[in-house]
């Protein structure tokens, strides 16, 4: 059995049953098509319902996982020099709570991000239901003369984020989605009130790691650069050990920090 299905849990299928029930009766409806999909996803099971909403189900188990996910990354925070930037969840709604949440002000800021319908506990489990975006790609999916052009949006849609005084805490090339043209954020984690500045610094320096492989450090730094100012970048660069010790980044470190420094020098010139 692959690592992350034993650590994600199997959830028994008279509960998965259940849900659907629950869904069916939710949205007046006799019967509901259920598509679980192969995702490679620690933290719940998902699945398509009526080729209409995409819903999460969360178990205990995910939450734990969860848990112990969190005390890692803050490790990794306290070795970069910062004090922990993540919060856990409680429970597993108090998962979906926060995904429903998060995905609901980023649209109110005017983001891209699935329509969030509800979030609710069903036997011991939490619920989340989002539209589901039929056609879409992730950014690991585009080829490098996409990226390049879609690369001012994905930072501008970051600094929007930002200067709302939010943070998505989780960005990574599966979080970030192409749909009809349009780029989308997804799966934002709960990150810490008291540590916006420095999570944000932490959010440029992930979306600098997904890009720089795929189109290079120096265009990457430079379409960062049109939306965030020399400090900023420089803030990034401190995290960029960081991100580069999480399993979900490969990229040029090096590379990343002299171009970083260079626009950062310019910018004060």
């Amino acid at each position: 059995m692959d690592i992350r299905q034993l650590a994600r849990g199997r959830v028994e299928w008279d509960r998965l049953e259940r849900v659907a029930r629950i869904l069916a009766d939710r949205y007046d409806r006799e019967t509901v098509r259920v598509e679980f999909l192969e995702a490679d996803n620690w933290l719940s099971t998902p699945c398509v319902i009526d080729e209409e909403f995409f819903v999460k189900i969360v178990s205990r188990q995910n939450s734990v996982v969860h848990s112990v996910l969190t005390t890692g990354r803050n490790v990794g925070a306290f070795s970069s020099g910062t004090e922990g930037l993540f919060d856990r969840y409680d429970t597993p709604l108090g998962m979906v709570e926060h995904e429903y949440e998060s995905t609901r002000r980023m649209r109110e800021i005017g983001l891209n991000a699935p329509r969030p319908i509800e979030a609710f506990e069903a036997n011991g489990l939490g619920v989340l239901v989002l539209e589901y975006l039929p056609n879409f790609e992730t950014v690991e999916e585009l080829d490098g003369e996409c990226l390049r052009e879609l690369a001012p949006e994905l930072f501008g849609m970051l600094a929007t984020l930002h200067d709302h005084g939010l943070a998505h805490g989780d960005v990574r090339a599966e979080n970030v989605l192409r749909s009809d043209g349009e780029l989308y954020f997804i799966d934002a984690t709960l990150v810490r009130e008291d540590r916006i500045a420095e999570t944000s610094a932490y959010d440029l320096a992930s979306a600098m790691a997904v890009l720089e492989p795929r189109i290079g450090a120096r265009e990457t730094v430079r379409a960062a650069a049109a939306a965030y100012d020399g400090d900023e970048l420089l803030a990034a660069r401190e995290f960029l050990d960081f991100v580069r010790f999480r399993p979900d980044h490969e990229f040029d470190t090096t590379q990343l920090r002299s171009e970083i420094e260079k626009v950062a020098d310019l910018g004060r010139g």
